[in-house]
């Protein structure tokens, strides 16, 4: 007997130097700077030669069945609909109504900013996308209006935060996919948290204008400028209204809204005169370049999921933690932390395909429903994206404009506080996220 304990206690010791050791390696990759993608794909074949646990014949296997979903079609789909609205000029339309909407208040064009990185979040689902987009479009209006240049990045980068927060995120579509939850359903769920991080960094930019005065509107609110605006951009906002009474009515499937939004979106263009059949190709290599670094990550991730799943490192994992606190409130803090971190380092896809399997056994060890979690785990990876060292909305605006990414970082730290306050309040108010299912 205490030989076949002596056995069973080295072979988990093998497998622990056999998981260790490939996830020691992936770390000093992403050091080095090596592709996402690359370090996951090195990182599963390691695992599985060394645990042997899967025939290594299978990886080809599980890249191309993990991708091949309806699901997943919607990001190109998403993408593309951002890229059609650009190029139509219709995110400048929609910017035109954030700012009759809001730019007749004290820090008006900073808080039509941010609506205006909500709008565009509405449509594309993605952060790099809508801070590049919005930040090319309004980052020298803020500072002709008195913003420093730093400043004016740091509020367009936590602005397009809301890419992956409001609906239809392409983060939700994935963390959907790998937990085997409703994209639609995730999307409801969203609404109120999205809205919630959105109104945070207009708060926290309209406390920080009144501290430093970089802006002080002089005109009153104009009906007669609202009435415009929305005239002006009416197709500009057929575009969100089909994707969200679409998919929130239930008539559409997520991927279902983003084909019409796209046929939509390009009928409006040829109509108006906007984009022509030249244009095609150029929007179909932009996109397929922003899709080209999101499905290759997601191929790769799969594979190490399910080598992390085989070995019962989300049970090992849960045991670990409920044996330091079975304590709720520690407990939340602590996935918190782990994936504030962990947004800090790599980039939300990864994050979601090998967190998320791992972290919803230990939320629902502590009562946690599922679809609670999933809003949790996304908005805080969100705050990665303004957080260095990867903050990969920080070297889009840094990109865009030539300031340097420090100089950004600095000023973007009140709305790293900001999203965090909101990540507590959905963390502890289940309410929040549940508001609107079923009981």
């Amino acid at each position: 007997m205490n030989n076949y304990y002596l056995l069973q206690e080295a072979e988990a010791a093998s497998y622990g130097a056999s998981v260790y050791i490939p996830v020691l390696a992936m770390i000093v990759m992403i050091a080095l700077g090596v592709p996402v993608w690359v370090l996951l794909g090195l990182g599963s074949i390691a695992m599985l030669v060394l645990t042997d646990v899967l025939p290594l014949s299978l990886v080809g296997e599980s890249l191309f069945d993990g991708i091949d979903a309806f699901a997943l079609i919607a990001i190109p789909l998403f993408i593309l609909t951002g890229d059609v609205l650009v190029r139509t000029g219709l995110s400048n339309k929609l910017l035109d109504i954030a700012e009759a909407c809001t730019g007749a208040a004290r820090s008006g064009l900073g808080s039509s900013t941010v609506l205006g990185c909500g709008f565009f979040a509405c449509i594309s689902g993605s952060d790099a996308a809508g801070a590049a987009a919005v930040g090319r479009m309004t980052i020298h209006r803020l500072v002709d209006r008195g913003y420093p240049k730093a400043y004016a990045c740091a509020l367009v980068a936590s602005g397009a935060c809301t890419g992956i927060l409001i609906p239809p995120s392409i983060a939700y579509i994935i963390i959907g996919l790998i937990l085997g939850i409703s994209a639609s359903t995730l999307f409801l769920a969203a609404a109120i948290p999205g809205l919630m991080v959105m109104i945070s960094i207009m708060v926290t930019n309209a406390v920080l204008n009144r501290i430093s005065g970089y802006e002080d509107a002089k005109t009153g609110f104009s009906w007669k400028r609202w009435t415009k605006a929305m005239i002006d951009g009416r197709y500009a906002l057929l575009i969100p209204g089909i994707i969200l009474g679409g998919i929130y009515s239930g008539v559409f499937t997520p991927t279902e809204a983003a084909a019409i939004a796209v046929f939509v979106g390009i009928v409006i263009g040829l109509a108006t005169g906007t984009i022509t059949w030249r244009d095609f190709p150029k929007m179909l290599y932009s996109s397929a370049k922003i899709n080209g670094i999101i499905l290759p990550i997601i191929a790769m991730s799969l594979p190490l999921a399910q080598t992390l799943a085989i070995l019962d490192i989300p049970q090992s994992f849960v045991a670990s933690m409920t044996a330091l606190t079975d304590d709720p409130v520690h407990i939340t803090l602590l996935m918190i932390a782990i994936l504030i971190v962990a947004g800090c380092v790599m980039e939300t896809t990864p994050n979601i395909v090998v967190l998320s399997p791992i972290l919803l056994p230990l939320a629902q060890s502590i009562g946690m429903d599922e679809i609670h979690f999933c809003i949790m785990m996304v908005t805080a990876l969100g705050v990665g994206f303004i957080t260095p060292p990867l903050g990969l909305n920080l070297f889009v605006v840094s990109g865009v404009t030539g300031t340097p990414v420090l100089s950004v970082a600095r000023y973007a730290v009140p709305y790293v506080i900001a999203m965090l306050g909101v990540v507590l309040l959905l963390a502890f108010i289940p309410a929040l996220s549940l508001w609107a299912l079923p009981t």
